[in-house]
């Protein structure tokens, strides 16, 4: 169907609802016409645990990173009912809710869905509580799965680049088995967060077609074998059998009504369809008017998510997956990205900026990244004299390795903080046209780069990315992109659209070709790419393995 009107009245509202790693955001959006009418958002009271467990105060682990999910229900409870009355819309006129998660974040629970964190007697152990997308201490188990699945040629590791992410369901899952197996065996379901909180919404427990697909290895209709499993431990034989395996619903579908309680939490009526869950950066495309093949999405904010439709199936090195339906039904979904992006950014502003610099830009109300993004703005491309690896967080795309680090070259006594935080901003366009031409370079074309997430409102950083990819860049024309796109699929579970595609055109927006590629910019850009693409596969190749030796003697440094 390509219906372009809704059979909504125009009172009619939905709601979207954002999970990201500090944060969850709630916008009311008229189905109608997509107008955002109002928002608000609840900071996680526990944030990211990365350092100590709050119930010991033991040290976590080198490369562990936890949440809490009491904080997500805390976001129902508090963003919801703040953004119906920012919005001045009657509750009454809400017709549907949908949700976006952050992944792989992934927890174990009870039958019933209790994370095992909430039980007394395992509120002490870390594999209790829910791993979080950028928890990359499951590279060991990554690498042994990758290794069984290449010399058992399983068909299925093509279809995410060669290599799984440590970041995936299976690795995390391993990496719990072996570390904790008291907490394995008290887990009933290893549940992503994109379904634990439609558990919580709706009282069901379905898997969404997208999660399933990227994160659980789900393909042709079938997980990983038990054989496969029990080549890996066999206590893990039944992995996917006893703690995975759940009804799967297509994206946009209605997962359930709202329950009672979560009626009371929100203050919405009872009974409102709730949309199966959904991944944030998949649930933008719909939001960015990015639903059809070749237009590559990329949502840059701590991270960078890229995704795209397909009509054709290809195998692509280094991508995070490819699944059918896994964005849009009908199509093949393809996801890739990039671990640290923002993230980079805030590290080297929190680290290595001088005070000065900071008193300066007070004096100009200007942030730090305002200010050296301003400073960086005034420089030629290559004076600097500087090429970075954006490996801080690991490598996600193409390379797939998590022990992979960051590198600046050609550092001396006269280099400036601003010079360091462009090669950075550079770094991250350099991955991105490596992720592009990886993608191209297995017949798999990108006709259109769409920008959403926060970074797009740096006009420096969003013109250096049309330069180096040579793209015309597009821009998501929100500043709210995975909660619209949350709200789409509301609209459409609860049967205002016939599907996703129509809904995108009514209810999405988008700003054609913001940004053009600069030819003088972009042919100096060149070079400094060809540098980047030398040290990209001489330290993450296999050329020099430096990176993966200063982890290990680090790993017996802390011990």
């Amino acid at each position: 169907m390509t219906a372009t009107t809704s059979s909504a009245d125009d009172r009619s509202v939905v709601i979207g609802v954002d999970y990201g790693t500090l944060s969850g955001r709630a916008v009311v959006v008229r189905v109608s016409d997509g107008a955002e009418l109002g928002s608000a958002v609840h900071e996680y009271s526990h944030a990211v645990l990365e350092d100590v467990l709050p119930a010991t105060g033991k040290r976590l682990p080198h490369d562990w990173a936890l949440q809490v999910p009491s904080d997500y229900v805390d976001v129902l409870k508090d963003a919801v009912p703040k953004a119906i009355a920012a919005s001045g819309v009657s509750p009454e006129d809400v017709i549907g809710i949908a949700t976006d998660f952050t992944a792989c974040t992934v927890l174990p629970t009870t039958a019933d869905g209790t994370p095992l964190c909430e039980l007394d007697e395992l509120r002490d152990r870390p594999h209790a509580y829910v791993k979080l997308w950028k928890h990359h201490a499951a590279q060991g188990q990554a690498d042994r799965i990758n290794a069984l699945a290449h010399e058992r040629s399983e068909p299925w590791i093509a279809r995410y680049g060669g290599k799984l992410s440590s970041e995936w369901e299976l690795a995390k899952g391993l990496q719990l088995l072996e570390e904790d197996p008291e907490v394995y065996a008290r887990m009933d379901h290893w549940v992503e967060a994109a379904d634990w909180i439609i558990w919580q919404l709706c009282g069901t427990y379905v898997r969404n077609t997208c999660t399933a697909g990227y994160k659980a290895v789900y393909q042709d209709g079938a997980y990983p074998s038990k054989e496969f499993l029990a080549a890996l431990d066999e206590r893990f034989v039944d992995f996917f059998e006893a703690k995975v395996e759940q009804p799967l619903a297509p994206l946009g579908a209605r997962a359930g009504g709202l329950t009672e309680q979560a009626a009371a939490w929100t203050g919405l009526p009872a009974g409102i369809a709730v949309a199966v869950g959904n991944v944030d950066a998949h649930v933008t495309s719909p939001a960015a008017k990015a639903v059809d093949p070749g237009q590559m999405l990329a949502v840059m904010g701590t991270s960078t998510c890229h995704v795209m439709n397909s009509d054709q199936l290809g195998e692509v090195p280094g991508m995070c997956g490819v699944v059918r339906d896994g964005i849009t039904p009908g199509l093949w979904g393809y996801e890739a990205g990039q671990s640290g992006v923002g993230d980079i950014f805030a590290w080297f502003v929190r680290s290595s900026v001088p005070a000065s610099y900071a008193e300066r830009a007070a004096e100009r109300g200007l942030d730090l990244h305002q200010y050296l993004t301003e400073l960086a703005s005034q420089q030629a491309v290559g004076e600097h004299g500087l090429v970075a690896l954006d490996w801080h967080s690991g490598n996600r795309s193409v390379l797939v390795d998590h022990e992979l680090s960051g590198l600046v070259l050609g550092l001396t006594l006269g280099t400036k903080p601003e010079e360091v935080y462009r090669a950075l901003l550079e770094s991250t366009a350099f991955g991105t046209r490596k992720i592009i031409e990886s993608f191209e370079a297995a017949g798999v074309p990108v006709t259109e780069l769409v920008v959403a997430g926060g970074l797009l409102k740096n006009a420096f950083l969003m013109q250096m990315y049309a330069d180096v990819t040579r793209r015309p860049l597009s821009l998501l024309g929100s500043t709210q992109g995975p909660a619209l796109g949350s709200s789409i699929h509301a609209a459409v579970a609860a049967g205002a659209y016939p599907d996703i595609h129509a809904a995108a055109a009514v209810m999405g927006r988008k700003e054609e070709a913001a940004y053009v590629p600069d030819e003088e910019r972009a042919q100096a850009y060149d070079a400094l790419y060809a540098e980047y693409s030398r040290l990209h596969d001489y330290f993450g190749r296999g050329e020099n393995d430096v990176m993966h030796r200063l982890r290990d003697i680090k790993r017996k440094a802390v011990r």
